[in-house]
């Protein structure tokens, strides 16, 4: 499996466990939702209530970036080999190594280090559309792109 294949499965368990760390939190809430309704009133009953509604909608927003995330990643095919730059790109640099898809940090493949990032980062719209040999200048250094894949 080549590399590109190998981090494109990664931030697909990244995304996948995460989504399913936020399903339970969201079946949770709503269990909580429930218990609440049938055990108490008054102002400590509509208080609670309150804060998990508000904790269903942080989990409802996260979920909606997780789902986003997914369509990003599923518009990538580890397969192709770009010249330039573009999302789905894995990104050589004496510095750091790219893979340009979604933020999710460093994944570590045959002991080389990788760092997942979404093109809208700022490096990220730096990267794009460059091809090898090309140079860009992020935080006063001087960063050549040794190859792209």
């Amino acid at each position: 499996m080549n590399t590109k294949q190998q981090l494109y499965n990664k931030c697909k368990a990244l995304i996948d466990s995460r989504l399913k760390v936020i399903q339970k939190s969201i079946l949770d809430i709503q269990n909580a939702l429930q218990s609440e309704t049938k055990s108490s009133a008054g102002d400590k009953h509509e208080t609670g209530r309150a804060m998990l509604q508000l904790e269903r909608e942080k989990a409802g927003q996260q979920l909606a970036e997780i789902q986003m995330q997914f369509e990003l990643l599923n518009k990538i095919n580890p397969e192709t080999i770009q010249n330039t730059v573009a999302l789905g790109s894995v990104v050589y640099t004496p510095q750091s190594n790219y893979f340009l898809a979604i933020s999710v940090g460093e994944i570590k493949i045959d002991e080389q280090c990788f760092f997942a990032i979404s093109p809208v980062t700022p490096i990220g719209k730096l990267l794009m559309s460059k091809a090898e040999g090309d140079k860009i200048q992020f935080k006063n250094q001087e960063i050549k792109i040794l190859k792209v894949l």
